[in-house]
């Protein structure tokens, strides 16, 4: 016991906080950096006007620099410690802080997008932010931990540099701004469920760790007060951990939903004489898949198979849509073409390999043919009385054991009997033309074979 003791001590002595954490220092830090006024409200719009032009130009860089320089997580992280703490207080102004931050947000991020010359036709990084991911939910989770452990570590470092560019908050909403700009409900809706679930998760993570860390709790000098600020605490903890819930619930489903597609789309591809070249996936109205054709119409039949497909990766019949001979928006002519050389390229893989085991089992047949002319003349020639000779190939089974053993069963037609030394000397003869020790030889007279006939 005392080795486990020892392992247990180590353990405890590693993952120890107590010497390495300052929670008051942290508390101070939190509360002065929820507040946007003067340089910071300056700050947060020429970082979000840095954004929208990476945004707008698909340049990753761009985005990166422009989360290190926006102030928007204070806040987030003032709303945590506000729930772990009881301080309603820093909670409700926390609160208009964000409310405030959003605001400025959405307008410089508007303005830029409705004046900007630029038009991408495919915006993959503002796409990217309008569809939100478990893996979204994962990120905002373990970078608020490690955002407030960084917080409240007594020797600060970079991680919190890592923590804004992880958690993502300012490109949800200059997307948002772009969806506006544009009339484009779908961008605008789908950002701004990014940015409240980055937010969300982040003051989960915050309020678990300033509870482990056993932050001061604010007292209030009345008590009702005291009694009040409880049940507002606990009613906000409620609305952060529930949908908080609910939504990583929904997120593993969908993402579950997405994985199967993938698969069914990719054992699916090629079909008889038709190719699958695209599917979009709608989780807006219950998880649904909608798959593009090219290629001959699908009989009754083939689409009943494509369904049967479907449902061994969990997508029921309803959740399957099949479009036939349809373009998807945003996939061009060259993608079409790619994914028909794809299936041809398939195809001919196939039919190469069927060529070549054709090929192999020919190759063997020719092999294992026996040149009967040849041998036949050979034999003539050593012994001038073999009429004909007819050679097969056998298999003697004894009876008693009913093993089996190959051979070749030769009958000679002879115009004059053999000597039994001919005859041994011709099985001889024959095991080393035919390359097998298992030869059966009969002689028949030539007179009796025409008599049979």
């Amino acid at each position: 016991m005392s080795f486990w003791n020892n392992i247990r001590n180590q353990i405890s002595s590693i993952a120890s906080l107590s010497e390495h954490i300052d929670t008051a220092s942290a508390e101070k830090l939190i509360r002065s950096n929820i507040y946007f006024k003067g340089p910071n409200v300056w700050i947060l719009v020429f970082s979000i006007i840095i954004a929208s032009v990476g945004l707008n130009v698909n340049s990753i860089p761009v985005i990166i620099g422009a989360m290190l320089i926006s102030p928007l997580m204070g806040p987030v992280f003032g709303m945590g410690l506000g729930l772990g703490i009881n301080d309603t207080g820093l909670l409700k102004s926390s609160l208009k802080n964000i409310l405030i931050m959003m605001g400025i947000s959405l307008v410089a991020s508007f303005a830029y997008f409705l004046i900007t010359p630029l038009n991408l036709s495919n915006p993959t990084e503002l796409l990217a932010r309008t569809n939100p991911t478990i893996y979204d939910v994962l990120i905002a989770l373990f970078g608020g931990f490690a955002g407030i452990f960084e917080l409240a570590r007594k020797e600060k470092g970079t991680v919190f540099a890592g923590v804004a560019i992880a958690t993502a908050l300012m490109p949800p909403l200059c997307t948002a701004g772009f969806g506006l700009a544009n009339g484009n409900l779908v961008y605008f809706i789908g950002a701004l469920y990014l940015f409240a679930i980055n937010c969300i998760f982040i003051i989960l993570a915050t309020y678990i760790a300033v509870k482990y860390m056993k932050f001061e709790q604010y007292e209030y000098k009345d008590a009702k007060a005291g009694k009040r600020a409880k049940r507002l605490i606990t009613v906000f903890t409620v609305i952060v951990i529930v949908p908080s819930i609910w939504s990583a619930a929904v997120m593993i489903r969908e993402n579950r939903f997405s994985e199967n597609v993938a698969e069914f789309v990719n054992k699916n591809k090629n079909l008889r004489n038709g190719y699958i070249y695209d599917y979009k996936i709608n989780h807006r109205q219950g998880s649904k898949v909608e798959i593009f054709i090219t290629g001959e119409t699908l009989s009754a039949s083939e689409k009943n198979n494509l369904v049967e497909s479907a449902k061994e990766f969990g997508i029921g019949t309803e959740q399957l849509i099949i479009n036939e001979h349809a373009i998807v928006e945003g996939t061009n002519e060259a993608e079409i073409l790619k994914g028909i050389y794809d299936r041809s390229d398939s195809e001919i893989s196939k039919r190469d390999e069927e060529i070549r085991k054709l090929e192999e089992e020919l190759k063997k047949m020719h092999e294992s043919d026996i040149p009967y002319v040849q041998i036949t003349r050979e034999a003539a020639s050593q012994y001038p009385g073999i009429v004909s000779l007819f050679i097969s190939r056998g298999a003697d089974v004894r009876t008693e054991e009913y093993t089996r053993s190959d051979g070749m069963l030769v009958i000679a037609t002879t115009s004059a009997p053999l000597t039994d030394e001919e005859k041994a000397r011709f099985v001889n003869w024959l095991k080393i033309r035919l390359d097998t020790d298992n030869v059966t030889l009969y002689e028949i007279a030539a007179e009796n074979k025409e008599n049979t006939r």
